[in-house]
């Protein structure tokens, strides 16, 4: 395998580094694109078949590209950000010539034509697509199992869930398949899987990031138009900062990205932070309380004004993201009774009966409830520029106590509850880890007012730095 020198002499396996560290060596030609590919190739092929993270190895195409990626570096050619970088694609987000599945066997050889925006811009900037990750059929589980690919296992303990729905994405992060990934977040799909595996991610604002499918439906419902966001997960803070300035910006194929800077004027003095330790509507594991205040008092100790405080109409926040999703759910049930596994249906049949059945007259009613929500958000944001919270209110959870009862499935819904207003609402919201309780890693989410996602990665870095970078991890077996 592979090695280089780190700072005190002694080598790590490259599988090992961060993005823009992998970056810098292939600039400085310290290593080969060639020789970081394989080593995360031959990653893959230690770890993936226990974890069953990784569903579709690019082997081939990843070596064609990265001899590509050394002749450049040789040639003196102006080289990208993450020139010569592996990375993993979600299984939902298009890259040409690779079936977009979706999670379900009716999929499985739905070719995408063409690279989704984000992943094109992954090219420009010299990444080099290795890998597809696992997720839950259509991506509506909080649980990662797939009716095509199986089930993905944590790899600190291979007995709970490694988070929904780009929990195949966290895994092969977690355990070094892989430096930089990309998945998507319509009730926490980018945030979940971060705290149950141990990495940091970004959910971006709404209109940040660009997304569009080469295959039908090429428009969605409208849940998926207000709330969900594709986004950046690594192992390390400043890796997503670095994908997210790579992926974000306007594009043709997307009417509804907006040309807004990611560098955005900072709120004067300093900054307030709206502490919610144990959020209400539901019950907090106490260690996971823990690692939240503790990471508030970091962030304290490093120049942030902290206060306990919920934002206006938190639990009604809560409610509204539900029935939002669920309206458009119920209007492709009989399609998903098709397509669905039946463990999929089953979590959905669990959760159906927790959000009242809509009319044209309720969902108007819906709409005028997101909108007052926005309005006192949006005041209160003005006084407290990032709210701290966990991003779920327990540990992960066992493989399948989603789906052991109605009430385990409503219990799985409170315990995600911290992620649901920044999908409502269309904001920003980060994650990194806090530190573990019980053995597993814990989560915290630093969400802020639209466009100021370099804002909540700044926080998320400076717990960062008092609690280190958890992964990567040999998989427990």
């Amino acid at each position: 395998m592979t090695t280089t020198p780190d700072r005190t002499g002694a080598t790590e396996p490259l599988w090992r580094y961060g993005a823009a560290e992998l970056a810098r060596l292939i600039a400085n030609r310290t290593v080969t694109s060639q020789q970081v590919v394989d080593a995360h190739l031959e990653r893959i092929d230690a770890v993936n078949p226990h974890l069953n993270a990784v569903v579709r190895v690019l082997r081939d195409e990843a070596r064609a590209a990265a001899r590509e990626a050394d002749r450049a570096v040789a040639d003196g050619a102006p080289l990208g950000p993450l020139h010569g970088v592996p990375c993993t694609i979600k299984e939902n987000v298009d890259v040409a010539g690779t079936p977009t599945t979706d999670g379900i066997p009716a999929l499985a050889e739905a070719v995408a034509a063409q690279d989704a925006p984000l992943v094109e811009r992954l090219r420009t900037a010299g990444a080099i697509p290795i890998g597809r990750t696992n997720m839950p059929d259509f991506a509506l589980r909080i649980h990662t199992d797939s009716s095509l690919h199986g089930l993905t296992r944590n790899p600190w303990d291979p007995t709970v869930t490694s988070g929904g729905s780009s929990g195949g994405e966290a895994a092969a992060l977690a355990a070094g398949m892989s430096p930089l990934g990309i998945g998507n977040d319509i009730g926490g799909s980018l945030r979940n899987p971060a705290h149950a595996c141990g990495i940091a991610s970004i959910k971006p604002t709404t209109g940040r990031v660009p997304e569009a499918h080469a295959n039908e439906p090429f428009d969605a419902g409208l849940s998926v138009q207000l709330m969900q966001v594709n986004g950046v997960m690594a192992r390390q803070v400043a890796d997503v900062r670095l994908g997210l300035s790579v992926i974000a910006g306007p594009h043709v194929r997307d009417a509804t990205t907006v040309p807004v800077p990611l560098e955005l004027p900072r709120p004067a003095g300093p900054l307030r932070v709206a502490l919610i330790a144990a959020p209400p509507g539901g019950d907090t594991d106490p260690g996971v309380e823990r690692v939240v205040r503790r990471a508030a008092d970091t962030l304290q100790a490093a120049g942030y004004e902290v206060e306990e405080i919920v934002p206006p109409m938190y639990e009604e926040a809560i409610d509204v993201w539900g029935r939002f999703l669920m309206a458009d759910v119920r209007a492709l049930r009989p399609l998903l009774q098709q397509l669905m596994g039946p463990d999929g249906l089953r979590f959905l049949d669990f959760i159906d009966p927790l959000y009242p059945e809509s009319t044209v007259a309720t969902v108007v009613r819906t709409f005028v409830e997101r909108r007052t929500i926005a309005r006192l958000w949006s005041e209160f944001l003005a006084q407290y520029p990032l709210v701290v919270s966990p991003v779920w209110s327990q540990p992960a959870f066992a493989h399948g106590f989603d789906i052991t009862s109605a009430e385990t499935a409503a219990a799985t819904m409170r315990l995600l509850r911290p992620v649901m207003p920044a999908n409502l609402l269309g904001l920003p919201a980060a994650v990194v880890p806090g530190g573990i309780t019980g053995g597993l890693p814990v989560g915290v989410q630093i969400l802020g007012d639209r466009f100021q996602e370099l804002l909540c990665l700044e926080a998320a870095e400076v717990i960062e730095r008092a609690v280190g970078v958890l992964t990567p991890i040999e998989p427990v077996r």
